[in-house]
């Protein structure tokens, strides 16, 4: 039962920090971003190809993925998406959905669809502790998690552009009377989100296999863990991140590995019928307290 609790616990932080990103752009902007499965799958394949032709430790590969996803992020916000943000939420996903599918097409041609993996010298060693096994990577993994997601709580809560962002999504309106340039706010909203992204892509490439899909069933989880911890906040992305994790590894060990994918959706109608806007939502993006 231990094993099965530190199994979750470990695999919901890397989901909370997969939702991060894409609880913020959809709730600062009202984006349901379908693009953010790229973003992970590039940040992944940033890390694979550092470590393999220049032999870099797949953990300290993470910053360069983060920077260039944000260039990326921030060039689609601008150039593209701030274009069309007006129009609302359904021409927004079909842009984002245009948008993955171009990437995901672009890894397809460039790198095929092969089966990919990071196999760092420590990858197979793990600590025991009272007879649980913690393996040092995915630990290691879980802690980072935790480290970006307190920091980016952390730049929201004490920056200036972190309150910006909030008062936006609170009433773009409003923020817009008091200065704050709202284009430029969604693109960086927008180019954090890739970021974030691109961190949770480069931590999954040391635990699983990767090729040019592998962020659709991480964007599966992360559209869940934000209807279940609510629309915005990072707590509630915390929470459910860790949640679904824990289900998922019950789920595992009781029913078998193909129902994890399962538990995932019924967690969502649940959560849908008793608390549709989720466990710690709120009405605006606070969710930094």
């Amino acid at each position: 039962m231990t094993q099965i609790v530190v199994n979750g616990l470990l695999t919901g932080g890397v989901y909370a920090l997969v939702a991060v990103g894409f609880s913020l752009v959809w709730g600062v902007m009202n984006v349901v971003n379908i693009a953010h499965a790229s973003y992970i799958m590039l940040g992944a394949y940033i890390s694979y190809w550092l470590f393999h032709l220049y032999g870099w430790d797949p953990f300290l590969s993470i910053p360069v993925s983060m920077a260039a996803l944000f260039v990326l992020g921030y060039l689609i916000a601008s150039v593209v998406l701030n274009r069309v943000i007006r129009y609302g939420l359904v021409m927004t996903l079909v842009l984002t959905f245009g948008v993955d599918l171009i990437l995901q097409n672009a890894a397809l041609i460039l790198w095929s669809a092969d089966y990919r993996s990071i196999t760092p010298s420590y990858a197979g060693a793990s600590l025991a502790v009272g007879g649980v096994m913690i393996p040092y990577v995915r630990f290691a993994v879980f802690l980072l998690a935790l480290v970006l997601v307190v920091l980016f709580s952390l730049f929201l809560s004490k920056t200036r552009t972190g309150n910006a962002i909030q008062a936006t999504a609170l009433n773009p309106f409003a923020a817009q009377l008091t200065g704050v340039r709202i284009d430029r706010i969604y693109a960086l909203t927008y180019a954090i989100g890739a970021a974030l992204a691109a961190a949770a892509g480069s931590m999954i490439s040391v635990i699983y296999t990767i090729q040019p899909q592998v962020g659709n069933v991480f964007l599966t989880r992360a559209f869940v863990i934000t209807v279940l911890g609510g629309l915005g906040s990072i707590p509630g992305a915390l929470l459910g991140g860790v949640l679904l994790g824990l289900a998922e590894s019950f789920a595992t060990v009781t029913v078998g590995i193909g129902w994890s994918q399962a538990v995932s959706f019924g967690l969502l109608v649940l959560i849908l019928v008793v608390r549709p806007q989720g466990l710690l939502g709120r009405r605006f993006f606070g969710g930094v307290g």
